[in-house]
């Protein structure tokens, strides 16, 4: 039978590319969006398009009625609508903080919980939960939004212990920095003041360091490619790092001494003295 997937944040980005992968590869695709756009997809029978906010429980419960019932199940969710930030921490504000939990981390906990029950009464599914290579490396002037990446690296380990029983997988997507998406850009407005003058010379250090990075950035067709992996996955692998700048960043992470890897991430983002 044609399996379902449900996909978070599809207008654009890695959600438009991962729906793309999906239904190329022969599944019904439930493509949600805070405000539907049908131009974003071509039609097509195994589509479906519905409104979704994560943030609201009454918008996720009609999404996933609307399309358990138009399909007849939801065999994956994906839950990749996420919102980005770069600031100085001591300059965010505890309410754009709690913006990007609220979407993030409590977006992403309130779909888990929605889905579960449906899954447990099909007698199984999987849930894939987007994260970030921050979630792996954290790197300066993104404390918030990693913050919001790592709650989730945890909830999703743990649920994944709790839900095998059941017959139900929770893994987790990890894409890198992919400069094609409008990610950035469509955080500009939230960032706007929050890198303080004292952090301007360290801020563009860093971001010219970003520009100059030893690999290649993640693209979209990288990470649809992780998450169908993730969603097909027989086994219990949990982690699919995205991308040649996140498989370097876990690498480096987890192959070395944690002196080593802090010596690494020092060289590649804080300022190093003139030699003698």
């Amino acid at each position: 039978m044609t399996k379902t997937v449900l996909i978070t944040g599809t207008s654009s980005g890695y959600g438009k590319a991962i729906a793309g992968l999906f239904l190329d590869r022969g599944w019904n695709v439930i493509a949600t969006m805070r405000r539907p756009d049908p131009a974003v997809f071509a039609p097509s029978p195994r589509l479906k398009l519905l409104q979704l906010d994560v943030t609201g429980a009454d918008s996720i419960a009609a999404a996933i009625a609307g399309g358990a019932a138009h399909f007849g199940a939801i065999d994956v969710l994906v839950n990749n609508a996420g919102i980005g930030l770069a600031s100085a921490y001591e300059a965010t504000p505890d309410a754009t903080v709690r913006e990007l939990f609220e979407t993030n981390s409590f977006g992403t906990f309130a779909m888990c919980r929605a889905i579960i029950p449906l899954m447990r009464r099909q007698g199984g599914g999987t849930i894939v939960n987007l994260t970030s290579s921050a979630a792996i490396a954290p790197m300066p002037l993104v404390a918030a939004y990693t913050a919001s990446k790592w709650a989730v690296e945890g909830f999703t380990e743990a649920l994944a212990y709790e839900l095998h029983p059941f017959g139900i997988a929770a893994r987790i997507v990890e894409p890198g920095y992919a400069p094609t998406t409008a990610f950035t850009a469509n955080g500009g407005p939230r960032m706007q003041g929050l890198i303080p003058a004292d952090y301007a010379a360290f801020a563009q250090g860093c971001f010219a360091r970003m520009a100059d990075y030893p690999t290649a950035y993640c693209t979209e067709a990288e990470v649809a490619e992780a998450v169908h992996a993730a969603a097909t996955e027989n086994g219990r692998r949990l982690r699919f790092p995205a991308g040649a700048d996140t498989k370097m960043l876990a690498a480096l992470r987890w192959s070395t001494s944690e002196a080593h890897y802090a010596d690494r991430m020092r060289a590649m983002f804080e300022p190093q003295p003139e030699p003698a």
